[in-house]
């Protein structure tokens, strides 16, 4: 006599894709992609004209391997650095060794390859608090009054407007070194 073959129970496996799509189509919807914002920076329009500059209003700072700054070839100390820049840009054709007005100031950073990246954004950071103080400073408010200014406000981002144009940021980026 033969085994009677029972029914077996099967699984209907015909709305499976449509499941898996619509599980798939879920997690895509309601799964948020992190954006780094990195160095927020407005990049300047590509230009192949070179610039003539007098050597006298740019402001040179080396960042080497050891994350030493030298800022006009004199090793100082971090801490110096927005005071040495801020009297640079403001100096108004005063001193002959530095720039002529804050217009025509211009702050170059090299880097060595071996500058550590949180050492570069440190020497970034106090660079833009020099302008940033100087600026609040020709308008004659507070460093923390400066920075909280609404452009949305006509008046205050006339204030603004005003200030960068007295004190227009200009850092350029210089290629990093290989070593010095």
């Amino acid at each position: 006599m033969g085994y009677l073959q029972k029914d077996q129970a099967a699984v209907n496996a015909g709305s499976m894709a449509d499941i898996a799509f619509l599980l798939l189509i879920f997690f895509l919807v309601t799964t948020t992609i992190v954006n780094d914002k990195g160095i927020l920076m407005k990049l300047p329009v590509k230009n192949n004209e070179s610039v003539d500059l007098n050597q006298r209003n740019v402001f040179t700072i080396l960042v080497n391997s050891k994350n030493e700054i030298l800022a006009e070839d004199e090793l100082i100390k971090f801490d110096l650095l927005k005071d040495r820049t801020k009297k640079f840009i403001d100096n108004n054709g005063a001193n002959p060794f530095l720039s002529d007005s804050p217009l025509k100031a211009v702050i170059s950073i090299k880097t060595d390859r071996g500058t550590t990246y949180d050492a570069y954004l440190k020497v970034l950071d106090e660079l833009k608090l020099s302008y940033n103080e100087l600026r609040a400073a020709s308008l004659g408010i507070s460093l923390e009054v400066y920075k909280n200014l609404d452009v949305k406000n006509p008046e205050e981002k006339e204030m603004l407007d005003q200030a960068r144009e007295t004190y227009p940021m200009q850092i350029s980026d210089a290629e990093p070194l290989e070593s010095y």
